[in-house]
């Protein structure tokens, strides 16, 4: 039997309520995509938590809450949304990042056995069609293992030595738990934040990793890197790989830790030399930022963390309008750009989940995107590669190449092939 008109299906119905809690500092423009994404959620129980320095610098979503964010510490800011949720499930993404619209839901079903206490999703990388991380395992020392995942949600336990880490990015925990174990430490003003609490948090329950929970991560600029993620300051990287060893590691495996940490950043630097983003003079000074974070990193206090407590006395505050929609996929040439985006604006408007697609008549790689007017647009060419295991040519037709595509993003989103395809 199927769910009233406008009425949310019974399984997300009964899922539990996710607050998602998102950050930003000066990245406006990154935040006005993440929060479209999020108002197009089909969890029709979400409920929004915004720390910012500026909110006043994008337009905020009708019954978002809303809380000053007073430093560049995301430790310390998601402490903050933390304690304004009330939702059972708190969610976190990042403020240049976007969500697929079946995100939300498909971490908070990952709760429905009650020994799980966070899950994570894959994260895609700044062409939206690579992935940035899928599962990984932290250790003591900060360092990060591939993990093999089947397909599907699978549940792993962990120790206070090795577990899962829900990357911070894409994660979500029950709220509960995370304010009993004390939320974010502040002491990791940005790095290794999500490693610390996966260690934290493995006594006391399983963690998901849910393949299909995703999201895009676009690595915009900040004080501590370009746009193009050259380092302009490893000063916090420095000071939270040495907190993370204080907190965690016993005290004779710390020099080999530090050791592989100068080893990767020199590596990162000198790579970023060789394909000329930085000049060989910038190299060493940069450098010199982690042994000053590394010092700083040793002085840090690092206080017992006590539970947190949520602030005030309100209750569950659902976003207006999220919930399942329909799709609808929009198709044409490259040289068709202004009327397919005219098309996809209108069919935004209309309350659609709107992917488009753009072919030229060549064997361009594509790219993949959240456009900032609301809708997922992908571009290249119609013989192309869309990801690195395809070959670089393949002489293909245009429907035959737009069923390919629209199969590829089906599990995300509304994309099938028999939704309406308009060859604009």
């Amino acid at each position: 039997m199927s769910s009233p008109p406008n009425c949310p299906p019974n399984n997300l119905m009964s899922l539990p309520t996710v607050s998602v809690v998102v950050v930003s500092w000066r990245r406006p423009d990154a935040l006005r995509r993440c929060l479209t994404s999020l108002q197009q959620q089909d969890h029709p129980a979400l409920e929004l938590c915004l720390v910012t320095d500026d909110p006043t610098a994008v337009p905020i979503p009708e019954g978002c809450r809303v809380a000053q964010n007073p430093a560049p510490n995301i430790s310390a800011a998601r402490n903050i949304g933390l304690a304004m949720a009330r939702g059972e499930i708190v969610a976190f993404i990042d403020d240049d990042a976007v969500a697929e619209p079946t995100w939300a839901e498909r971490l908070a079903a990952a709760f429905a056995d009650p020994r799980v206490v966070a899950a994570t999703g894959f994260t895609r990388g700044r062409n939206g069609l690579s992935f940035q991380w899928r599962a990984v395992e932290t250790d003591a020392t900060g360092a990060d293992h591939p993990l093999v995942v089947p397909p599907g949600l699978s549940l792993h336990p962990g120790t206070p030595l090795r577990s899962v880490k829900p990357v911070g990015a894409n994660c979500a925990f029950r709220r509960d738990t995370l304010l009993r174990v004390g939320g974010f430490d502040p002491a990791y003003r940005f790095y290794l934040d999500d490693a610390d609490v996966a260690l934290r948090l493995a006594p006391l329950g399983l963690t998901a990793i849910v393949p299909q929970a995703q999201v895009q991560h676009g690595f915009a600029a900040s004080d501590r890197r370009r746009a193009d993620r050259v380092p302009r300051d490893l000063h916090e990287i420095g000071a939270s790989a040495m907190v993370f060893l204080r907190r965690h590691a016993p005290e004779n495996d710390w020099a080999r830790a530090l050791e592989r940490l100068r080893n990767d950043e020199r590596r990162r630097m000198i790579g970023h030399m060789v394909d000329g983003r930085i000049e060989p003079s910038e190299v060493e000074p940069t450098l010199h930022t982690l042994e000053d974070g590394i010092t700083d990193g040793a002085r840090r206090a690092l206080p017992a963390l006590e539970p947190l407590s949520s602030a005030g006395n309100h209750g569950f505050m659902p976003l207006p309008g999220t919930g399942p929609r329909p799709g609808r996929v929009i198709a044409g040439r490259t040289w068709q750009h202004a009327r397919l985006a005219r098309a996809a604006r209108a069919a935004v408007a209309g309350g659609a989940l709107v992917t488009l697609f753009r072919f030229s008549p060549t064997a361009l790689r594509h790219r993949h995107r959240f456009h900032p007017d609301g809708y997922w647009e992908q571009w290249g060419g119609l013989f192309g590669p869309a990801d690195r295991s395809e070959p670089v040519f393949r002489l293909t037709l245009f429907r035959a190449r737009l069923r390919q595509e629209c199969r590829r993003w089906a599990e995300l989103r509304p994309c099938e092939a028999g939704e309406r395809i308009e060859a604009v």
